[in-house]
């Protein structure tokens, strides 16, 4: 199963403990194939920088870990479908690119959208719990 990720999944995901976590663990073990572009992870050096304050080192450690345990895609489209956030974009290219099987999000403009050319926008709660019942004898 491919899957594209928004920002604020991982971000979660490497502060806190929870849902999103339990999701990043799964690319690890190889679960899921989660796909990355390197705006995406542009972002996520930007916001552990300058809104969580983090050392270069441990962001370098964090990155090169995502690297490890995502596939990176170089975005194949230029999108503008999310008019009340352009930057939200990034997200919808790169899961179009890497023909993802859902994007997950927790972002309310990318949320309200419910689909993109077919593949489900849903939450990582929900993304689990599918995942779950998908992973059922």
């Amino acid at each position: 199963m491919r899957v594209a990720a928004d920002t604020n999944i991982y971000i979660s995901a490497l502060n806190y403990q929870g849902p999103p976590n339990t999701f990043l663990r799964l690319a690890a073990s190889g679960e899921i194939r989660l796909s990355v572009s390197d705006a995406i992870l542009t972002e996520i050096e930007e916001t552990l920088r300058n809104k969580f304050l983090w050392p270069p080192d441990r962001i370098i450690a964090a990155i090169e870990t995502l690297s490890d345990i995502t596939d990176r895609i170089r975005p194949t489209v230029a999108l503008n479908v999310v008019a009340e956030d352009p930057g939200d974009n990034k997200i919808l290219e790169c899961a179009q690119t890497a023909n993802a099987d859902y994007v997950v999000t927790g972002d309310r403009h990318l949320l309200k959208l419910r689909q993109y050319d077919g593949t489900p926008i849903i939450t990582v709660t929900e993304f689990l719990s599918r995942f779950r019942q998908d992973d059922l004898p």
